[in-house]
This record gives C-alpha cells, sequence and structure tokens, in this order.
C-alpha cells in the first residue's frame, strides 16, 4: 500500500473501476452464453430475444470501452449469421 495520499486514492479507484469492468464483462459473456445456448437449442423465438439482449450488451461493452468497436461488430455478425441460419 503506498503512502502518499494520491496513490492511495488511485489504488482505490483502481479496484472500484476493476469490479466494475469485472461485472459488465460477465454481464456480456452471460448474454452471449445465453444466445448460443437458444441457437444450439433451435428455438427461433428465443434465439431471437437472445439475439436483441446480447447485442445490447455488446454495444453497451463498446460504449464502456470494454471491448473495442471491430471486436463487436465481429460479435455482432457473427450473432447475425447464426441467427439467421436458425430460418
Amino acid at each position: 500500500m503506498p503512502n502518499i495520499k494520491s496513490s492511495k486514492k488511485d489504488v482505490i479507484q483502481s479496484k472500484i473501476a476493476y469490479e466494475k469492468n469485472k461485472a459488465n464483462k460477465s454481464e456480456l459473456k452471460t448474454a452471449v452464453k445465453k444466445f448460443d445456448a437458444a441457437v444450439a437449442g433451435g428455438d427461433k423465438t428465443a434465439a431471437e430475444a437472445a439475439y436483441k439482449l446480447a447485442v445490447k450488451k455488446v454495444d453497451q461493452a463498446v460504449i464502456k470501452g470494454i471491448l473495442h468497436k471491430n471486436t463487436a461488430a465481429r460479435k455482432k455478425s457473427s450473432m447475425t449469421l447464426q441467427l439467421n441460419k436458425l430460418a
């Protein structure tokens, strides 16, 4: 633990940011896994609902700086292709 007051504050802020990022990443992964499960199950309506949520979480991750915009575009494209194959 640092001795300087500003350094102590930096450590605390880093921990807070780490926890927020960890929670956001977890929500993103959960949404994508639910979509993958719905696609694997072959249920079109459940897959569409999960797709909407997953795309929303991917977009939020870009805004929050968790994902790069090109990574998000690749993920969304992949999910869209999987959803369209169910039709």
